[in-house]
């Protein structure tokens, strides 16, 4: 029983540690792209030092230094954060963000391609909706097979109330 609640106890005492350093692990980027358009958001630069809250690189396959990238400052609040870099020729990319404190935000690969977004037409709605939700409620059916139903399902009542009925009283028909 000791060791239980040594355990619970030690359990404890490090989600406390883990809730009070949250933001920490939740430190990195988040890297899209829109055409010829990449963009970045963090929200790890959350001080600002001369106006700005940090920068951010585009660095090709063939560079491997923050410096040797084309520069973005971060712009935003001190929740969200972002950069963007415009006119991008297709290729793959390295993202790096570095905090105006000197931290550095993350850095992750993003690939620019060539592809241009599928256009979408406007087509006309069907007449009669999406013939959906109520199944076969959408056909006229006859009175004969309405009858029919309904009789078959006042049928399935009754053999339900005579089944149960008869689980009930063992000794009788």
């Amino acid at each position: 029983m000791r060791t239980l609640q040594l355990l619970v106890g030690s359990g404890a005492a490090a989600a406390t540690v883990a809730l009070a350093a949250g933001p920490a692990f939740a430190a990195g980027i988040s890297v899209s792209t829109t055409g010829s358009t990449v963009s970045v958001v963090t929200s790890t630069c959350t001080t600002q030092v001369d106006g700005s809250y940090g920068t951010g690189s585009l660095l090709t396959s063939s560079q491997t230094s923050f410096s040797q990238g084309r520069q973005a400052t971060l712009s935003g609040t001190t929740v969200s954060q972002s950069a963007a870099w415009t006119n991008v020729t297709p290729g793959t990319y390295t993202v790096m963000v570095r905090c105006a404190d000197g931290r550095d935000a993350g850095s992750q690969v993003v690939i620019v391609s060539t592809a241009s977004a599928p256009t979408i037409s406007a087509t006309s709605a069907p007449s009669r909706g999406v013939l959906g939700g109520i199944g076969g409620g959408i056909r006229d059916y006859g009175t004969v097979t309405l009858a029919a139903g309904g009789a078959l399902t006042a049928v399935g009542m009754l053999a339900a109330g005579w089944f149960l009925r008869r689980r009930r009283r063992p000794y009788r028909l």
